[in-house]
């Protein structure tokens, strides 16, 4: 399959996904779903990889650590948030990943540049330009959210959309070290399965119901089969292109809000999405032609 193909379906489960996290969180907290959602991908890797003849076995469990690390916790936000604020602003906080990532370039050119390093890179206007927009977007979106009394709901979807930043990066990392993505899923899922369970035996786990098991099955499958998708359409696509269709997650889940759950239709909270949108592409297309990588996003 071609990968804007893959994209196109991917970015659409995403946001499905997205709709069974927002249910399921009537029944669950955000750690059971994310144990629950670990367990299914874990699994599901685990028995393709013995079928395709794959080895699970890792040179370098430190990075998945940190890597792990990163991606889970800012999984686990991202559920609160979406169990807590409309679906397509929850989606498009997260999504602010790549504006973070800009962030974190001029950060790290400006680390360099005050330390007298030889060859340091100078800091791009053009990518502070979208960082700033990127956070005029983020200002417009939750405007009607704080009206609502959700601003910490808002702020924690913001966090995520940073700790996925973070998580991006690391895998970029790993597949450098050569690592190949399946075995790059499935530690973050173990990782998500660990954290989870962690929080399960901390606050303890709600009783299953039929209802409830339905949207945690749902939940583990769409994400599995769309990060693979992703993953897939990432490794053999233009990635300008792949995040270009990787924004449609956020038209689904605002599409899903307003048929599903009766969200609010503001034209200030549109304005900021756009606005959002168009940061993250923006500094996709500067950080393409910067030393530092691509990266494959979506779920963290």
């Amino acid at each position: 399959m071609a990968a804007p193909m893959l994209m196109l379906l991917a970015s659409f489960l995403f946001a499905t996904m997205g709709v069974c996290v927002k249910l399921a969180s009537a029944h669950y907290a955000p750690g059971e779903i994310v144990f629950y959602r670990g367990l299914i991908g874990a699994v599901s890797i685990a028995g393709l990889s013995r079928w395709h003849g794959g080895t699970l076995r890792t040179q370098v469990p430190a990075m998945h650590f940190w890597r792990g690390l990163s991606g889970v916790c800012a999984l686990m936000l991202w559920f609160y948030a979406i169990g807590s604020l409309p679906l397509a602003t929850a989606i498009t906080l997260n999504y602010m990943s790549s504006v973070w990532m800009a962030l974190f370039l001029i950060g790290g050119a400006v680390m360099l540049s005050g330390s007298g390093a030889i060859g340091a890179p100078r800091v791009d206007g053009r990518l502070v330009g979208t960082v700033l927009l990127g956070f005029a977007g983020v200002a417009l979106v939750l405007r009607p959210t704080v009206e609502q009394d959700q601003l910490w709901p808002g702020l924690i979807g913001l966090l995520s959309g940073m700790l996925a930043a973070m998580a991006y990066l690391q895998v970029t990392a790993l597949g450098r070290a050569g690592e190949p993505e399946y075995r790059v899923v499935f530690y973050f899922s173990v990782g998500g399965m660990v954290a989870g369970l962690a929080t399960m035996l901390w606050t303890g786990a709600h009783a299953h119901t039929a209802v409830g098991v339905l949207w945690l099955v749902a939940v583990g499958v769409l994400a599995t089969v769309a990060q693979w998708m992703m993953t897939r359409a990432y490794s053999i696509g233009r990635t300008l292109v792949n995040a270009s269709l990787q924004y449609l997650g956020i038209a689904w889940s605002f599409v899903y809000g307003v048929l599903v759950f009766d969200d609010a239709v503001t034209p200030m909270a549109l304005g900021g999405m756009a606005l959002i949108v168009a940061a993250g592409l923006a500094a996709t297309l500067l950080r393409s032609h910067t030393p530092a990588a691509d990266t494959t996003t979506g779920d963290s």
